[in-house]
């Protein structure tokens, strides 16, 4: 649960006022808010006029990783918690929602069919990686912080470490970040 409490979260106000319009599999924790785009290519353009994107795929595969790159999200109409996009989401700590079979992806028409609504590129969509589930719109997160019975649990690690952290980054944005 620990790895929840350092990633986005949604809202818990703006959650309560929305409806949940399908759920998935919490395949990657945290909160993605962001445009739809249906392939890698209009994910990269858009990530490059700094619009967030929601990768929407009925499966991904490696010739996505540019878009899954980019985006603040992916959804997936199939797929588990071991499909590509829910272990690439994971490596990058994006958030993921996977195996959302409510969610009628078509890339060649550039729609996303949730029971009765239709969204297309560039409409909003929320998801929530922690629980799986597909909200449509915008609903607000919230940062992570290292606070309260957290703060106290990691002040406890710190002091009695002996381990030291090392990783392996392939660019200098994983480094960082790591």
């Amino acid at each position: 649960q620990l790895d929840q409490l350092l990633h986005k979260k949604l809202d818990p106000l703006g959650k309560q006022k929305a409806k949940v319009l399908a759920t998935g599999l919490p395949a990657s924790p945290g909160a993605g808010v962001g445009r739809i785009v249906f392939n890698a290519e209009d994910a990269k353009i858009a990530g490059e006029k700094g619009e967030k994107v929601i990768l929407c795929r009925t499966e991904t595969s490696p010739e996505d990783i540019e878009g899954m790159n980019v985006a603040v999200g992916i959804l997936t109409s199939r797929g588990g918690m071991t499909s590509h996009a829910a272990v690439v989401a994971r490596g990058m700590g994006k958030c993921c929602v996977a195996g959302c079979s409510d969610a009628k992806i078509k890339e060649h028409t550039k729609t996303l069919t949730i029971a009765d609504k239709i969204f297309k590129e560039m409409d909003w969509i929320t998801l929530d990686g922690n629980t799986g589930e597909v909200f449509g719109g915008m609903i607000p997160t919230i940062e992570p912080e290292i606070s309260g019975d957290f703060a106290l649990f990691m002040s406890w690690a710190d002091k009695y470490r002996k381990l030291g952290v090392r990783t392996n980054a392939d660019t200098p944005y994983d480094a960082k970040k790591a």
